[in-house]
């Protein structure tokens, strides 16, 4: 345990109470007021808390910011920002608005239960001037506890918040530092970060999808999820008590072989009774190992990636999860429902080979068994090997070793060959279409969907550039040369 007198926190929230001008309210319903706490403990708070206020009762809660069907959401933070920070400028502008960058921060928590063993989780954010009068800024994030103990899941809370107001006020102009920093004296074994979003006049360049993916890349989440439109979503708003179809890949671009794969995979997945003919959520995942090149992150690249799927209307997950049962026990956090993932026999190829699973006591046993949970399957897609032939689940060889489990799998239909594929696109190779755009080779746009291709054209991605027709070379008269 670290030393409250030398925690990171406690000296920000001390540093806070010192700094003239910054004064605003607290609001916080679900685990006690963990935030406001360190600020009256470190002294100082009365030149920085106007009030502080919990309201854990549901129709205290409705009576003061609205009727809300949930109360660990997204749209109650909205209302409490919303309500407190309205307060603050209604009852203290005209007295002080001239002297104060005023605050208000909330969170909204669901702390572990003595009762139920129920997700940990919650919204916390910050609204907040940086001049007197000044158009308020906004930063919200979604959090989850990991801690067992209810006490340390509040005292973890208490901390994140600090920081969260404290990168607020002193490093809201270094995004990356702001971002490593909501993590002082705890780490990614204590707390989840999720979703971040920064609005308001000073983050107007701020691109909130790089934001995101900086609490993959700095270990802040393993997984952050992306909506068509850009928009940065918590995986239980998703994904709850829904099936899901995932394909992951480099989408670099979206090529016919992944399309077929996915929309083969998706005929196949909606013909299982356990569907009951219910659309699945459908997600097409990236893991950060597929967005390094050179060891370094291309963020422009990410981009393209992001925006291409999303103008198809497909929602993007982005992980850290390297091993597919790994991917599984994510998900399995969200929905008990059929898992469907379509996959090439290359991938299957990895799935099977054992070095992936030294870090398991029981091995790749213990690594399949953790996959192959209750309603998930694996739709393969068929390949072509060195000597064209056609390569598919059925006739696959894995290890002699593994020959009894394989039969197993795919006799219980754990391993589903896919069929209607268009054998006509197993040639095409994802790296050599990237190639094609990037020399201008027009050959590529056969290789993809056709809309792919429009977006990819129209908004210039990949490195695509128009390819100019050569001038037609001028005729000379003989007679007058």
């Amino acid at each position: 345990m670290i030393n409250q007198f030398e925690m990171k926190a406690n000296k920000k929230a001390f540093e806070i109470n010192m700094t003239k001008g910054i004064y605003g309210t607290f609001a916080e319903i679900g685990a006690g007021q963990e935030v406001a706490r360190r600020f009256f403990h470190v002294g100082g708070a009365a030149g920085t808390i106007a009030k502080t206020i919990s309201a854990y009762d549901m129709t205290f809660s409705d009576a003061i910011y609205g009727k809300s069907s949930r109360f660990v959401s997204r749209q109650r933070l909205g209302e409490m920002l919303d309500k407190e920070f309205g307060l603050l400028i209604e009852r203290l502008d005209e007295k002080a608005g001239s002297e104060k960058t005023f605050f208000a921060f909330a969170d909204t928590v669901a702390a572990r239960s003595y009762k139920t063993k129920n997700e940990s989780h919650g919204w916390m954010g910050i609204r907040f001037q940086t001049t007197p009068r000044s158009q308020p800024n906004e930063i919200i994030l979604h959090v989850r506890m990991l801690d067992v103990e209810n006490l340390a899941q509040q005292e973890a809370l208490g901390v994140v918040g600090v920081n969260l107001i404290y990168g607020a006020y002193f490093l809201r102009k270094e995004p990356k530092a702001f971002v490593a920093s909501l993590l002082d004296d705890l780490d990614s074994s204590r707390i989840e970060i999720d979703v971040i979003r920064f609005s308001g006049p000073d983050f107007a360049c701020l691109d909130n999808r790089i934001m995101c993916l900086e609490l993959v890349t700095q270990g802040l989440a393993q997984a952050v999820l992306f909506r068509g439109d850009g928009e940065v979503i918590q995986a239980a708003d998703a994904f709850y008590h829904k099936p899901l179809l995932v394909e992951r890949g480099s989408f670099r671009p979206l090529t016919n072989v992944a399309n077929d794969m996915l929309e083969c995979g998706k005929t196949m997945f909606l013909m299982e009774e356990d569907l009951g003919g219910e659309q699945p959520e459908i997600l097409l995942e990236i893991t950060m190992k597929h967005l390094m090149r050179s060891g370094q992150l291309d963020l422009q690249d990410f981009l393209d990636r992001v925006d291409m799927l999303g103008a198809l209307g497909r929602t993007v997950l982005i992980s850290n999860y390297g091993e597919y049962y790994r991917l599984i026990q994510y998900l399995r956090r969200y929905t008990d429902r059929a898992i469907g993932l379509p996959l090439g026999v290359p991938t299957l190829q990895e799935i099977f080979d054992e070095k992936y699973y030294a870090n398991l006591d029981g091995g790749i046993l213990e690594g399949l068994g953790r996959l192959f949970k209750k309603g998930v399957r694996l739709y393969v897609y068929p390949t072509k090997d060195e000597k064209g032939h056609i390569v598919e689940a059925a006739s696959y060889r894995v290890e002699s070793s593994l020959r009894a489990l394989y039969s197993y799998l795919l006799e219980n239909r754990f391993l589903v060959p896919m069929a209607g594929c268009k054998l006509d696109y197993l040639g095409i190779v994802a790296t050599n279409v990237l190639t094609d755009i990037q020399a201008g080779n027009p050959d590529w746009e056969k290789m993809v969907p056709e809309k792919v291709a429009e977006i990819i054209k129209s908004r210039k991605f990949f490195g695509w550039t128009e390819t100019k027709q050569p001038e037609p070379t001028a005729l000379v008269n003989p007679e007058n040369s």
